[in-house]
């Protein structure tokens, strides 16, 4: 049978969401944009935003745990990655206004989306070979 670290769960579980979010977008296009501008990054910053901030600081604070406690090769590559994350966390959290300026930006500008749409996926497969050959 096949076993997965705690590692290889999680860069599998962020390749996905990176590749599910580009396949959602570039589908949904105009659609989405609107939607995100909308709903998810409204002008007032949403509540959940500080449950998802929570989160994902737990999130960074146990993979650092698991790295000393699990004794996994090389986790701490994808620990010192998921940690970048806080600098959207705190983004979220604490320059609101920035960050969905940032957003709208990117979504009304084609070159950039793209650009970050193709960073995503190329991300998204590095993480793939990390969880099946590094991990």
């Amino acid at each position: 049978m096949f076993e997965m670290n705690y590692f290889q769960v999680l860069c599998l579980f962020w390749a996905m969401l990176g590749i599910g979010s580009r396949i959602i977008i570039i589908t949904l296009g105009e659609h989405w944009n609107r939607w995100e501008l909308e709903n998810a990054y409204g002008k007032e910053k949403p509540k959940w935003i500080y449950l998802v901030g929570i989160l994902g600081i737990l999130l960074i604070i146990y993979t650092w745990y698991s790295v000393f406690a699990l004794q996994v090769a090389h986790s701490w590559i994808i620990a010192s990655l998921i940690s970048l994350t806080a600098i959207k966390i705190f983004m979220l959290l604490f320059r609101y206004g920035k960050f969905r300026d940032f957003i709208i930006e990117i979504l009304n500008n084609k070159n950039k989306l793209t650009l970050l749409n193709s960073g995503v996926a190329v991300f998204s497969l590095i993480c793939i070979a990390m969880a099946l050959f590094l991990y």
